[in-house]
């Protein structure tokens, strides 16, 4: 059976798709991939029909709770990534929190969306007890205390994060406008962003070896 990893938040705008895309690309290279767009606003799907060179993995649109129920019995993909509905009470989100190996759940590290996600980690993946980790996202560089302060307020309250951080680069807004993923991407601070998603996939394969 493949690894199941969905990326979800209560909240839209947090880099919840960028995510998606941008881990989809990053294990496409050792990986058989599929990314399933189960966001009915059909962020990914639009990002990807941009490009018909492809990234490296196979995208497929499903909001189907019954059929994200069974994403486990699908069949020549190493790994699963679903970029699901922001929509804390969704049927097609509880489907897919159920059958996940794991969850990323990203976030600004402003104090409002902090307190979205801890909501989100409280409603939606504590009683189902699947391993997660909170991803700071939109990091602006020019005040990291901020988000190693956002870092400490999770850890205070027992919720995992990445030590990695995803700076805010306007270079995932014109790779995402170029449909394209962050390593396809050839721009100003490319580079940088790429390497802060790289360093996501690896801390999440150093989790699942442990287990």
């Amino acid at each position: 059976m493949p690894k199941i990893i969905a990326i979800l938040n209560g909240k839209g705008g947090v880099g919840k798709t960028t995510t998606a895309v941008n881990l989809a690309a990053n294990f496409a290279s050792n990986k058989k991939v599929i990314l399933i767009d189960a966001d009915i606003q059909g962020s990914a799907s639009w990002w990807c029909g941009r490009n018909q060179q492809g990234m490296g993995f196979d995208l497929s649109q499903e909001n189907d709770p019954k059929l994200l129920g069974d994403l486990q019995k699908i069949s020549g993909y190493d790994l699963v990534v679903v970029d699901t509905p922001p929509a804390l009470h969704s049927e097609a989100l509880a489907a897919v929190v159920a059958i996940a190996d794991y969850l990323v759940l990203p976030t600004p590290p402003a104090a409002m969306d902090l307190a979205i996600l801890v909501e989100t980690v409280k409603e939606a993946v504590n009683p189902v007890g699947t391993p997660h980790r909170v991803l700071l996202t939109k990091v602006d560089t020019r005040s990291l205390g901020e988000a190693l302060e956002a870092k400490n307020t999770l850890t205070r309250l027992g919720i995992p994060v990445f030590s990695t951080l995803i700076r805010a680069y306007k270079a995932h807004e014109r790779a995402a406008l170029e449909g394209v993923a962050i390593t396809q991407w050839r721009g100003k601070n490319a580079r940088e962003a790429e390497l802060d998603y790289c360093r996501v996939a690896d801390e999440l394969q150093r989790d699942w070896r442990k287990k």
